[in-house]
């Protein structure tokens, strides 16, 4: 089969090399989609045997996967999995994610960190922002899975094809599970491990999503 590896990244010169050497040695196609960064990211990843895609914009990470998607799509993926440039995510789960949809026919695998795995999740992320996110997520589009803006997931080709990413920003998490369901894709979560070398996405954040699904469903 083949599986593509979708990596959005962004000033991710740190770190990319150490996602990218671990996934050296998989039988994956590895695709990168520098999104205008402005330290040596694209540097990093040319030291390494991936298909290396750039826009020539910051677009953001939404955006960033739908590139790949497409990518992927024209060069005939079996299977699509997302991915994170930052090292959050173990090279060795991606197994975990694909294995549903290769033995038991599911079309959409998410991770979960809330799922039996212990992620030293900050306790204001814990706590507070991801009750709210899932607070949100019900409300506005229906969603009851356990991890709101988790990014590490995998999509059959049919599924790759029929979600089209129109959120370019944090909030395609939402977006993604909401067509998910709409469309009734045989989905199942499974536990992951996310490891945080910073804080990441704050409060602030989180409106910013909660203002674009907003803005996106009204529009819609």
């Amino acid at each position: 089969m083949n599986i593509f590896v979708i990596i959005p990244a962004y000033n991710e010169s740190k770190r990319i090399g150490q996602v990218l050497e671990s996934l050296s040695s998989l039988p994956y196609k590895v695709v990168v989609i520098d999104d205008a960064s402005t330290d040596n990211t694209v540097e990093v990843v040319q030291r390494y045997s991936v298909k290396l895609l750039e826009h020539r914009v910051n677009r953001d990470q939404g955006a960033a996967l739908e590139t790949g998607n497409q990518y992927a799509l024209k060069h005939n993926a079996d299977i699509v999995v997302h991915f994170d440039a930052d090292g959050q995510f173990l090279v060795s789960e991606i197994k975990d994610l694909i294995e549903p949809i290769i033995n038991d026919n599911y079309e959409v695998v998410l991770g979960s960190r809330f799922l039996n795995k212990k992620s030293k999740i900050p306790w204001f992320k814990k706590y507070i922002i991801f009750p709210l996110a899932r607070l949100v997520n019900r409300l506005l589009l229906g969603i009851k899975f356990t991890d709101p803006q988790n990014g590490f997931r995998a999509l059959t080709r049919r599924a790759a094809e029929q979600i089209t990413i129109e959120q370019d920003g944090k909030a395609h998490c939402s977006e993604i599970s909401a067509k998910v369901i709409n469309a009734k894709f045989k989905v199942k979560e499974v536990p992951t491990t996310v490891i945080y070398h910073e804080f990441g996405q704050g409060l602030g954040g989180g409106l910013k999503i909660v203002k674009d699904l907003l803005v996106s469903k009204f529009i819609k």
